[in-house]
Formats: C-alpha cells, sequence, structure tokens
C-alpha cells in the first residue's frame, strides 16, 4: 500500500476584522472552518483555492500571498493532509447560489469568536491559520509552480 497525504487548500479571508467561515457537517457535528478542501486532478492549488471558496461561500477569491504550508492528521489511525493557507479578498457575491453540500451557511466571524469555539473548529489549523495571517504571515504566489502535462521528451 501506498502512504500518500490528501492534499487540501484553504482562505483565510479578513474584511473588518472579521473572518469568512463556513459551518458545516462532519464526522464530529456541525463545525467550522475555513472556506477550503481537497485538490482536485488537473487543478493547480490556486485555481483550488478560487474553487473551493467558491463552491462553499459563493464568492469569488483573489489569492493574494500563501499564509501557511501544513502537513496534520489528527491521530497515527487517521488520514494525513498536506494544507495549503492562502489569503485574499473576495468580491462578486452570489447569495442565490447554492452552497455545497454539507455547508450550512457562511459566516463573518471575529478572531476572538472563532477561539471561543475551539470544540466546534474542523481541525486546529483553522485558528492557527488565522492567528498566522494577524502576525503578517504572508509568502509570494511566485513560490507555486504547476508542470501539469509537460512534454518531458
Amino acid at each position: 500500500m501506498v502512504w500518500k497525504p490528501h492534499v487540501t487548500v484553504a482562505a483565510v479571508i479578513e474584511h473588518e476584522q472579521r473572518f469568512l467561515m463556513v459551518e458545516e457537517h462532519t464526522p464530529r457535528g456541525l463545525q467550522f472552518n475555513q472556506p477550503a478542501g481537497h485538490l482536485e486532478e488537473n487543478e493547480d492549488l490556486l485555481t483550488a483555492a478560487k474553487r473551493e471558496v467558491l463552491e462553499e461561500t459563493a464568492w469569488q477569491f483573489e489569492p493574494e500571498h500563501i499564509v501557511a504550508i501544513q502537513l496534520w492528521r489528527r491521530s497515527p489511525q487517521e488520514t494525513t493532509f498536506m494544507r495549503v493557507c492562502f489569503s485574499g479578498t473576495c468580491h462578486s457575491h452570489n447569495p442565490l447560489q447554492n452552497l455545497d453540500e454539507g455547508i450550512v451557511g457562511t459566516h463573518w466571524l471575529s478572531r476572538d469568536e472563532i477561539a471561543a469555539q475551539p470544540q466546534r473548529l474542523r481541525s486546529p489549523l483553522v485558528l492557527f491559520c488565522v492567528d498566522e495571517y494577524l502576525r503578517g504571515q504572508r509568502f509570494p504566489l511566485s513560490l507555486l509552480h504547476a508542470y501539469l502535462d509537460l512534454d518531458h521528451e
């Protein structure tokens, strides 16, 4: 059996000191997360982040920086995730768009409101990314390169 982590993307989106969060059904009940999800086949990381934010929040997202690249596993028996967290801005909200299955709603929460409910966070990475963002952690998108379908003959 080949071990490999699941590659995911997430987005820290701040507006007026509030962060865009999704409330979603999980195996552990209703929890909060940044807009986030899995990298799909034939997709680069930036495209995945834009798609996930749109599908989960109905907002158009423009990534501006990388906040963190994280390797996380809840326990040795569970899946390992490689998570790339972006920051950026949103525009063009479509309130009529249906959200991804499992998403109950979206919320703009302050850092304190997020921190006050640790049991409701999908993972510890949620608050970690908000705090890294607030500390000014930003890396340029130019760190990312996608080499999909290149001919190497």
